[in-house]
Protein backbone atom coordinates (compact mmCIF):
# COMPACT_ATOMS: atom_id res chain seq x y z
CA UNK A 1 0.00 0.00 0.00
CA UNK A 2 1.37 3.45 -1.01
CA UNK A 3 -0.30 6.54 0.45
CA UNK A 4 1.92 9.87 0.12
CA UNK A 5 0.79 12.17 2.45
CA UNK A 6 0.11 15.77 1.46
CA UNK A 7 2.87 17.62 3.40
CA UNK A 8 4.37 20.11 1.24
CA UNK A 9 5.74 22.87 3.13
CA UNK A 10 6.01 26.39 1.76
CA UNK A 11 8.39 29.28 2.96
CA UNK A 12 6.57 32.29 3.03
CA UNK A 13 9.12 34.18 3.56
CA UNK A 14 10.47 33.10 -0.23
CA UNK A 15 7.33 32.23 -2.13
CA UNK A 16 5.55 34.66 -3.47
CA UNK A 17 2.72 31.92 -4.69
CA UNK A 18 1.69 28.84 -4.39
CA UNK A 19 -0.24 26.12 -6.30
CA UNK A 20 -2.93 24.22 -5.46
CA UNK A 21 -1.91 20.11 -6.00
CA UNK A 22 -5.81 18.69 -5.14
CA UNK A 23 -8.83 20.05 -5.19
CA UNK A 24 -9.30 21.72 -1.94
CA UNK A 25 -11.10 24.42 0.09
CA UNK A 26 -10.78 27.92 0.08
CA UNK A 27 -12.35 28.92 3.89
CA UNK A 28 -13.35 32.24 5.23
CA UNK A 29 -10.66 31.59 8.16
CA UNK A 30 -8.75 27.99 9.48
CA UNK A 31 -11.21 25.87 9.49
CA UNK A 32 -14.18 28.30 8.76
CA UNK A 33 -17.11 28.52 6.57
CA UNK A 34 -15.80 27.41 2.51
CA UNK A 35 -15.75 30.42 -0.03
CA UNK A 36 -15.17 28.44 -2.71
CA UNK A 37 -13.42 24.87 -3.62
CA UNK A 38 -10.49 25.46 -5.96
CA UNK A 39 -9.05 23.14 -8.79
CA UNK A 40 -5.68 21.69 -9.08
CA UNK A 41 -2.67 23.49 -10.79
CA UNK A 42 -4.80 27.24 -9.58
CA UNK A 43 -2.13 29.33 -8.47
CA UNK A 44 -2.50 32.01 -5.04
CA UNK A 45 -0.75 34.67 -3.81
CA UNK A 46 0.45 33.88 -0.47
CA UNK A 47 -0.05 36.79 2.32
CA UNK A 48 0.77 34.31 5.74
CA UNK A 49 0.71 31.15 7.42
CA UNK A 50 -1.13 30.17 10.97
CA UNK A 51 -0.16 26.94 11.98
CA UNK A 52 -1.14 23.90 8.94
CA UNK A 53 -3.11 26.79 7.04
CA UNK A 54 -2.09 29.55 4.77
CA UNK A 55 -3.98 32.77 3.97
CA UNK A 56 -3.85 33.32 0.10
CA UNK A 57 -5.41 35.41 -2.34
CA UNK A 58 -7.63 34.19 -4.67
CA UNK A 59 -8.65 35.95 -7.99
CA UNK A 60 -9.77 35.67 -11.35
CA UNK A 61 -13.36 36.21 -13.65
CA UNK A 62 -16.63 35.60 -12.90
CA UNK A 63 -19.99 36.21 -15.02
CA UNK A 64 -21.74 39.03 -14.38
CA UNK A 65 -24.50 37.66 -14.37
CA UNK A 66 -24.11 35.59 -11.22
CA UNK A 67 -23.22 38.64 -8.93
CA UNK A 68 -25.06 40.93 -6.85
CA UNK A 69 -24.22 44.25 -5.06
CA UNK A 70 -23.07 43.71 -1.59
CA UNK A 71 -24.76 45.13 1.16
CA UNK A 72 -21.40 43.76 3.39
CA UNK A 73 -19.40 47.50 3.01
CA UNK A 74 -16.04 45.79 3.15
CA UNK A 75 -17.09 44.28 -0.27
CA UNK A 76 -18.24 45.38 -3.73
CA UNK A 77 -19.81 41.92 -4.63
CA UNK A 78 -21.66 38.66 -3.43
CA UNK A 79 -22.05 35.49 -5.87
CA UNK A 80 -26.26 35.40 -6.11
CA UNK A 81 -26.14 31.93 -8.01
CA UNK A 82 -28.14 29.14 -6.24
CA UNK A 83 -25.44 26.53 -7.18
CA UNK A 84 -22.87 29.03 -6.78
CA UNK A 85 -20.53 29.98 -9.93
CA UNK A 86 -16.92 29.04 -11.96
CA UNK A 87 -14.01 31.51 -11.32
CA UNK A 88 -12.16 32.00 -14.29
CA UNK A 89 -8.31 32.24 -15.23
CA UNK A 90 -9.95 34.86 -18.17
CA UNK A 91 -13.54 35.38 -19.34
CA UNK A 92 -14.68 31.96 -20.06
CA UNK A 93 -11.20 31.09 -19.66
CA UNK A 94 -10.28 27.66 -17.73
CA UNK A 95 -11.91 27.14 -14.24
CA UNK A 96 -9.82 28.11 -11.72
CA UNK A 97 -12.56 27.49 -8.69
CA UNK A 98 -15.74 26.95 -8.09
CA UNK A 99 -17.82 30.30 -6.13
CA UNK A 100 -20.38 29.14 -2.82
CA UNK A 101 -23.50 30.90 -3.02
CA UNK A 102 -23.36 34.16 -0.56
CA UNK A 103 -19.19 34.33 -1.07
CA UNK A 104 -18.34 38.06 -0.83
CA UNK A 105 -15.79 39.43 -2.99
CA UNK A 106 -13.46 42.85 -4.08
CA UNK A 107 -14.35 44.19 -7.39
CA UNK A 108 -10.95 45.00 -9.35
CA UNK A 109 -11.98 45.41 -12.92
CA UNK A 110 -15.03 44.90 -15.38
CA UNK A 111 -15.64 44.54 -18.80
CA UNK A 112 -19.21 44.70 -20.58
CA UNK A 113 -19.97 40.58 -19.26
CA UNK A 114 -17.76 40.03 -16.40
CA UNK A 115 -15.94 41.26 -13.43
CA UNK A 116 -12.52 40.76 -12.14
CA UNK A 117 -12.58 40.02 -8.31
CA UNK A 118 -10.42 38.69 -5.61
CA UNK A 119 -11.02 37.36 -2.34
CA UNK A 120 -8.71 36.76 1.02
CA UNK A 121 -9.12 33.33 2.50
CA UNK A 122 -7.44 30.49 3.87
CA UNK A 123 -6.37 26.89 2.89
CA UNK A 124 -4.44 23.66 4.40
CA UNK A 125 -1.04 24.18 3.95
CA UNK A 126 -0.47 20.36 2.69
CA UNK A 127 -2.72 20.69 -0.42
CA UNK A 128 -0.41 23.16 -1.64
CA UNK A 129 3.08 23.59 -3.33
CA UNK A 130 5.66 26.44 -4.31
CA UNK A 131 3.93 28.42 -7.31
CA UNK A 132 5.55 30.45 -9.99
CA UNK A 133 3.87 33.68 -10.43
CA UNK A 134 1.12 35.58 -9.13
CA UNK A 135 0.47 37.76 -11.92
CA UNK A 136 -3.36 36.45 -12.20
CA UNK A 137 -2.14 35.05 -15.48
CA UNK A 138 -3.68 31.41 -16.48
CA UNK A 139 -0.84 29.26 -15.22
CA UNK A 140 0.94 26.31 -17.54
CA UNK A 141 -1.69 23.68 -17.55
CA UNK A 142 -1.05 20.59 -15.07
CA UNK A 143 0.11 17.74 -17.03
CA UNK A 144 -1.36 15.33 -14.94
CA UNK A 145 -4.90 14.46 -14.59
CA UNK A 146 -6.72 16.02 -11.78
CA UNK A 147 -7.26 13.46 -8.52
CA UNK A 148 -10.45 11.23 -8.19
CA UNK A 149 -12.08 10.30 -5.13
CA UNK A 150 -11.50 6.64 -4.60
CA UNK A 151 -14.47 4.70 -5.96
CA UNK A 152 -17.50 3.61 -3.30
CA UNK A 153 -18.32 -0.14 -2.26
CA UNK A 154 -19.81 -1.75 0.25
CA UNK A 155 -18.43 -0.83 3.66
CA UNK A 156 -15.89 -3.50 5.36
CA UNK A 157 -12.93 -5.46 2.81
CA UNK A 158 -10.34 -3.28 1.09
CA UNK A 159 -10.63 -1.96 -2.70
CA UNK A 160 -8.31 -0.14 -4.14
CA UNK A 161 -7.66 3.63 -5.59
CA UNK A 162 -8.52 3.65 -9.22
CA UNK A 163 -6.33 4.96 -12.35
CA UNK A 164 -5.39 8.14 -10.59
CA UNK A 165 -4.56 9.75 -7.59
CA UNK A 166 -7.84 9.59 -4.40
CA UNK A 167 -7.39 12.55 -1.78
CA UNK A 168 -7.99 11.20 1.46
CA UNK A 169 -10.14 14.37 3.38
CA UNK A 170 -10.38 14.78 7.18
CA UNK A 171 -14.20 14.59 6.89
CA UNK A 172 -16.59 14.47 3.68
CA UNK A 173 -16.33 17.98 2.28
CA UNK A 174 -13.13 18.27 4.09
CA UNK A 175 -9.41 19.32 4.10
CA UNK A 176 -7.21 16.81 2.23
CA UNK A 177 -5.04 15.19 5.11
CA UNK A 178 -2.97 12.65 2.05
CA UNK A 179 -3.05 11.74 -1.35
CA UNK A 180 -4.04 7.93 -2.21
CA UNK A 181 -1.68 6.85 -4.80
CA UNK A 182 -3.09 5.23 -7.79
CA UNK A 183 -3.85 1.43 -7.34
CA UNK A 184 -2.88 1.72 -3.27
CA UNK A 185 -5.82 -0.27 -1.50
CA UNK A 186 -7.49 1.20 1.07
CA UNK A 187 -9.68 -0.01 3.63
CA UNK A 188 -13.11 0.19 3.70
CA UNK A 189 -15.25 0.83 7.31
CA UNK A 190 -18.13 2.79 6.71
CA UNK A 191 -20.46 5.06 4.45
CA UNK A 192 -22.45 8.32 4.20
CA UNK A 193 -24.20 8.37 0.75
CA UNK A 194 -21.45 8.81 -1.88
CA UNK A 195 -18.52 9.00 0.56
CA UNK A 196 -16.53 6.23 2.13
CA UNK A 197 -14.73 6.54 5.47
CA UNK A 198 -11.09 4.31 4.47
CA UNK A 199 -8.36 3.12 6.72
CA UNK A 200 -4.87 2.90 5.23
CA UNK A 201 -1.69 1.77 7.10
CA UNK A 202 1.75 2.68 5.77
CA UNK A 203 5.20 3.66 7.26
CA UNK A 204 6.78 7.14 7.04
CA UNK A 205 10.38 8.25 7.93
CA UNK A 206 10.51 9.22 11.79
CA UNK A 207 12.52 12.26 11.30
CA UNK A 208 9.13 13.94 9.54
CA UNK A 209 6.71 12.92 12.03
CA UNK A 210 8.30 14.69 14.57
CA UNK A 211 8.21 17.81 12.68
CA UNK A 212 5.89 20.42 14.66
CA UNK A 213 6.49 19.01 18.02
CA UNK A 214 6.18 15.28 16.93
CA UNK A 215 2.67 15.27 16.47
CA UNK A 216 2.28 12.04 15.49
CA UNK A 217 3.94 10.36 18.45
CA UNK A 218 1.42 7.47 20.00
CA UNK A 219 2.34 8.02 23.27
CA UNK A 220 -0.61 10.13 25.41
CA UNK A 221 0.45 13.62 26.15
CA UNK A 222 -0.89 15.50 29.45
CA UNK A 223 -2.79 17.99 27.32
CA UNK A 224 -6.18 19.08 29.06
CA UNK A 225 -9.03 20.68 27.13
CA UNK A 226 -7.81 24.34 28.80
CA UNK A 227 -4.67 23.48 26.43
CA UNK A 228 -5.82 22.98 23.49
CA UNK A 229 -8.01 26.75 23.45
CA UNK A 230 -5.01 28.63 23.65
CA UNK A 231 -4.05 27.28 20.21
CA UNK A 232 -6.66 25.12 18.75
CA UNK A 233 -4.94 24.04 15.55
CA UNK A 234 -1.34 23.43 17.38
CA UNK A 235 -2.10 19.88 18.76
CA UNK A 236 -3.81 18.34 15.77
CA UNK A 237 -3.40 14.58 15.62
CA UNK A 238 -1.73 14.33 19.06
CA UNK A 239 -3.14 11.38 21.51
CA UNK A 240 -4.55 12.38 24.76
CA UNK A 241 -5.66 9.63 27.52
CA UNK A 242 -8.40 11.28 29.66
CA UNK A 243 -11.21 10.54 32.50
CA UNK A 244 -14.58 11.83 30.95
CA UNK A 245 -18.21 11.75 32.94
CA UNK A 246 -20.19 10.27 30.19
CA UNK A 247 -23.38 12.33 29.08
CA UNK A 248 -24.99 11.10 26.02
CA UNK A 249 -24.43 9.55 22.48
CA UNK A 250 -25.55 12.01 20.04
CA UNK A 251 -25.19 12.30 15.91
CA UNK A 252 -23.93 15.15 14.26
CA UNK A 253 -26.55 17.60 12.41
CA UNK A 254 -25.33 19.34 9.08
CA UNK A 255 -24.60 22.24 11.02
CA UNK A 256 -21.74 20.88 12.90
CA UNK A 257 -18.86 20.97 10.20
CA UNK A 258 -16.46 19.42 12.18
CA UNK A 259 -18.56 16.14 11.53
CA UNK A 260 -19.68 14.45 8.60
CA UNK A 261 -23.56 14.23 9.16
CA UNK A 262 -25.14 11.68 11.58
CA UNK A 263 -21.55 11.09 12.75
CA UNK A 264 -21.96 9.60 16.16
CA UNK A 265 -20.44 10.83 19.26
CA UNK A 266 -20.11 10.96 22.76
CA UNK A 267 -21.30 14.41 24.89
CA UNK A 268 -18.60 13.86 27.87
CA UNK A 269 -16.94 16.43 30.27
CA UNK A 270 -13.74 16.47 31.32
CA UNK A 271 -12.33 15.24 34.58
CA UNK A 272 -16.55 15.44 35.91
CA UNK A 273 -19.68 16.99 36.34
CA UNK A 274 -17.82 20.39 36.89
CA UNK A 275 -15.25 19.79 34.09
CA UNK A 276 -15.43 21.65 30.11
CA UNK A 277 -17.69 19.95 27.81
CA UNK A 278 -15.74 17.29 25.17
CA UNK A 279 -16.94 15.67 21.89
CA UNK A 280 -15.68 12.25 20.99
CA UNK A 281 -16.15 11.02 17.83
CA UNK A 282 -16.94 7.07 17.86
CA UNK A 283 -16.15 5.30 14.20
CA UNK A 284 -18.35 2.70 13.23
CA UNK A 285 -16.39 -0.03 14.29
CA UNK A 286 -16.32 1.09 17.82
CA UNK A 287 -20.16 1.59 18.34
CA UNK A 288 -20.26 -1.43 20.40
CA UNK A 289 -18.26 0.02 23.26
CA UNK A 290 -20.19 2.52 24.15
CA UNK A 291 -23.90 1.68 23.28
CA UNK A 292 -24.01 0.37 26.99
CA UNK A 293 -22.70 3.67 28.59
CA UNK A 294 -24.81 5.35 31.29
CA UNK A 295 -25.46 8.79 31.84
CA UNK A 296 -22.99 10.20 34.53
CA UNK A 297 -21.12 6.98 34.16
CA UNK A 298 -17.24 7.49 34.45
CA UNK A 299 -14.72 6.55 31.81
CA UNK A 300 -11.40 6.26 30.50
CA UNK A 301 -10.91 7.41 26.70
CA UNK A 302 -7.61 7.21 24.81
CA UNK A 303 -8.59 9.47 21.19
CA UNK A 304 -6.70 11.28 18.74
CA UNK A 305 -7.05 15.35 18.51
CA UNK A 306 -9.46 16.05 15.64
CA UNK A 307 -9.69 19.82 16.56
CA UNK A 308 -9.19 21.81 19.30
CA UNK A 309 -12.02 23.87 18.84
CA UNK A 310 -15.07 23.04 17.34
CA UNK A 311 -16.29 25.82 14.66
CA UNK A 312 -19.79 25.45 16.05
CA UNK A 313 -19.35 25.90 20.07
CA UNK A 314 -15.49 26.06 20.32
CA UNK A 315 -15.68 22.30 22.32
CA UNK A 316 -12.41 20.06 21.70
CA UNK A 317 -12.88 17.32 19.17
CA UNK A 318 -11.33 13.51 20.22
CA UNK A 319 -11.51 10.45 18.06
CA UNK A 320 -12.13 7.52 19.87
CA UNK A 321 -9.05 5.22 19.88
CA UNK A 322 -10.00 2.98 22.92
CA UNK A 323 -12.37 3.47 25.98
CA UNK A 324 -12.41 1.76 29.74
CA UNK A 325 -14.82 1.84 31.80
CA UNK A 326 -14.31 1.91 35.87
CA UNK A 327 -15.34 -1.23 37.83
CA UNK A 328 -17.83 0.77 39.83
CA UNK A 329 -20.27 2.14 37.12
CA UNK A 330 -20.17 -1.08 34.48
Amino acid sequence: MVCALATVPIDVGAQAGARVRVEENFRREPNGVVLAVVSPGTELQVLGREGNWTEVVLAGWVWLQSLQESDDPGFELVVSESEGENLRSIPSGRILARLEEGALLSETERDPAWAHVARTGWIWTGSLEPGVSTTGQDPAPVETPPPTRPAARSPGGFTSVGTTAGPILTAPDGDTLALATAGSDVELLDREGNWVRVRVEGWMWRPLTQEGGGASDESPSALEPGDLATDPDAYVGRVVAWTVQFISLERAEAVRTDFFEGEPFLLARFAGADGPFVYIAVASERMSDVEGLVPLERISITGRIRTGASALTGVPIIDLIAIERSREDS
